[in-house]
């Protein structure tokens, strides 16, 4: 930690926050005031990772200014009214919840520029595609740093309309109905949500989600806070996202260009678990004490649901494609998150925090490693690949198979990775959840859970073995190993897997004490 004065933190998260559109709006101009590259696709392409990495430049030097041993408290506050009539305030800020999310934002944007500045995904003019981008990053970084309800909302939705066109326009087979299928979903729950935060900030007086917190719900009565809970959870699950409202995650993943898989994945899924914990949890506790034990079921259905289909799919004949299998793979991951969530302990839901970062750390990397794939040879398919390469990825490219592999073993919760600990705090929350809250029904719960990491070892085993654990055929051609630029984007998330399985403290002694202040009613 290093000490930095209040006022050039505001400014820094204010800069975090607001950067990209500024970059955004840079790069449409006839000539981005980027570094020259040796042409102007190059120009714009540069610029996005030049303001991209500006970005992440801040949130760094914003976490080492950080107060962490007070990590609780939210800092880097900017509170500045801006709808008078409604009481709506330009209210910004940080606390041990919201800033890992805030930093995993602003890598995996990062990393994306980089690996498109070397790879752009084929489709219309760089200009555009660099300006989605960065709207996106500010967009998913607002909802992390606003501290008002209905700027969570407009930041909430901001990020529809960059992954739309993402998916519409440099996406592959089957973009456009990919790209609808999302953004339906997606609204429809939002109008939803809103209702519910409206009905919140009404009966309230107030939209401030730090005096809301504090509140802890005593100025809601029961049925508003059930229903709010109902609404705005509906919103957040369908972005989550929780089953049954998955249903167009695997065609949007299977659709989008690699660097929109792992912002999806990496960030966007993690919106909806985060309004779970930032607004559902401290303002509403007891309408979500209601919910919680189906919230719990539906996590549970949705862990085996995601295992079963990625089973399925990685089979030997059956037609499997990587991408999709990785997508459902997501499904099963935020289950765990979710029932950490709906166990309303600290325990539990210091677990779903983790496993957030975790599974934007590895299954971003898993996107990654499967764009590389189908750039050299042309196909996610996993009989395809596995003719390609002649189920011999460890010999033919030993770098790339390997990466593969600690992706494969960091997924499926292998001790020692980061994938580990937020799946089995999930689980021991759930063996002790909060009272009032039914103990057989979460011991049931976590028994159905259990099972799920089995199933999933069982699933990407049989991926890395179809892939990767063939013997090398002298006839076969030459597969390219890792390039300069993909260790460049990779080698940060495999270094955060293993500090985070090996240091889990680093995460947790930020969450714990906001989560627990969070759980006793509010935040300062």
């Amino acid at each position: 930690m290093i000490d930095i004065n209040e006022s050039v933190m505001q400014f820094l998260l204010a800069f975090v926050v607001v950067g990209p559109l500024l970059g955004a709006a840079a790069a449409l101009l006839p000539a981005p005031p980027g570094l020259k590259g040796k042409s102007p696709e190059q120009a714009v392409l540069r610029h996005g990772v030049t303001v991209t990495g500006a970005i992440l430049l801040a949130a760094i030097v914003l976490t080492l200014g950080f107060d962490h041993d007070q990590p609780s408290k939210m800092q880097a506050t900017t509170d500045i009214s801006w709808i008078p009539a409604l009481d709506v305030r330009i209210h910004l800020g940080i606390d041990g919840i919201s800033l890992p999310l805030l930093v995993l934002t602003a890598l995996l944007t990062f990393l994306c520029a980089l690996y498109s500045y070397f790879k752009m995904p084929a489709g219309p003019t760089p200009k555009a595609f660099v300006a989605l981008l960065l709207v996106l990053e500010s967009g998913t970084l607002a909802t992390f740093a606003v501290l008002d309800l209905l700027l969570f909302f407009l930041a909430f939705e901001m990020v529809l309309i960059p992954m739309y066109f993402l998916i519409a326009r440099w996406g592959g087979e089957g973009r456009t109905q990919a790209a609808w299928k999302f953004i339906l979903y997606t609204l429809l729950g939002s109008v939803v949500m809103l209702l519910g935060l409206l009905l919140i900030g009404i009966k309230a007086g107030t939209f401030d989600m730090v005096a809301l917190a504090t509140d802890n719900g005593r100025s809601l009565t029961a049925s508003v806070q059930v229903i709010a809970v109902l609404a705005i959870g509906l919103g957040l699950a369908v972005k989550t996202p929780m089953w049954p409202l998955h249903s167009w995650l695997p065609d949007a993943h299977t659709a989008a260009p690699t660097v929109g898989s792992v912002l999806l994945a990496g960030v966007l899924l993690k919106m909806g678990t985060y309004g779970f914990v930032r607004i559902l949890l401290p303002i509403a506790p007891d309408g979500f004490a209601d919910f919680a034990p189906y919230l719990a079921a539906f996590a549970v259905v949705g862990i085996i649901y995601g295992s079963l289909a990625c089973l399925a799919l990685a089979k030997q004949g059956a037609k499997g494609d990587l991408k999709r299998l990785i997508a459902y793979s997501s499904v099963g991951h935020m289950g765990f998150v979710l029932l950490g969530i709906a166990t309303m302990t600290p325990t539990g839901v210091n677990g779903a925090l983790f496993a957030n970062i975790a599974h934007g750390l590895i299954t971003g990397l898993l996107f990654f490693l499967v764009g590389a794939l189908k750039d050299r040879t042309g196909s996610t398919d996993l009989d395809t690949l596995a003719k390609e390469t002649g189920a011999a990825l460890y010999g033919k490219a030993p770098r790339l198979g390997g990466l593969l592999a600690f992706a494969a073993v960091a997924s499926l919760g292998l001790p020692g990775l980061a994938g580990f600990w937020g799946e089995m705090l999930a689980l021991f929350g759930a063996f002790e959840p909060a009272p009032g809250l039914s103990r057989p029904a979460f011991l049931t719960f976590m028994t159905i859970g259990a099972f799920g990491t089995l199933l999933t070892a069982a699933y990407l085993l049989i991926v890395v073995r179809r892939v990767c654990m063939g013997a090398v055929p002298q006839e076969a051609p030459k597969l390219a190993d890792v390039h300069g630029y993909e260790f460049a984007a990779w080698t940060p998330l495999v270094a955060l897997t293993v500090v985070a399985g090996l240091w889990p403290k680093t995460l947790l002694g930020l969450t714990d004490p906001a989560v627990q202040q969070l759980l006793a009613g509010g935040t300062r």
